[in-house]
């Protein structure tokens, strides 16, 4: 490159798909890591809670660690049935924790201390927003595709067209 050329300027504009492939490229990587990791941890803090305090909160956190080990087994595996289990569970993560989030402020007590206690303020607020993002992943056309939902003219095997944001 010559002293006189702006590297800037030669930089292509990227288009928002472009943008959007990348997003989406990036939080299946971020589900990837994880969930596997949430489903570990939150298991590990159930067994410890059962055995020491009891009450609502680990049977809570036990559900949690059930919910991200089944999102974690149809993120890898790649099929139809494994896509539909996954966002079954995922829309069911994202109620449950803001149905407990907002119970957990109403009622403290009966809560507990739970994966999904003030919406996950325990875990880096990740109960909120990461079924949020897997939810969207999984949506997106190229995760439908991969799944085998979409066929290449864009149309899902029931016959309904992509749609691309």
């Amino acid at each position: 490159m010559s002293p006189n050329t702006n590297p800037v300027a030669e930089q292509q504009p990227r288009d928002s798909k472009s943008t959007y492939r990348q997003m989406v490229l990036i939080s299946g990587t971020i589900l990837a890591i994880s969930y596997p990791l949430l489903a570990l941890s939150t298991g590990v803090r159930a067994i410890y809670q059962m055995f020491s305090i009891g009450g609502t909160g680990p049977a809570l956190s036990a559900v949690a660690a059930l919910c991200y080990l089944t999102a974690t087994i149809g993120f890898a595996k790649r099929a139809g049935w494994a896509w539909r289990l996954s966002l079954a569970v995922l829309g069911f993560e994202t109620m449950m924790t803001l149905v407990i989030g907002t119970a957990s402020f109403l009622y403290p007590d009966l809560i507990g201390r739970t994966v999904w206690r003030h919406f996950g303020a325990d875990y880096g607020y990740f109960p909120l927003f990461q079924p949020i993002i897997g939810l969207i992943w999984l949506v997106w056309p190229e995760t439908r595709r991969a799944y085998g939902l979409l066929g290449s003219d864009g149309f899902s095997k029931g016959g309904l067209p992509q749609v691309d944001p």
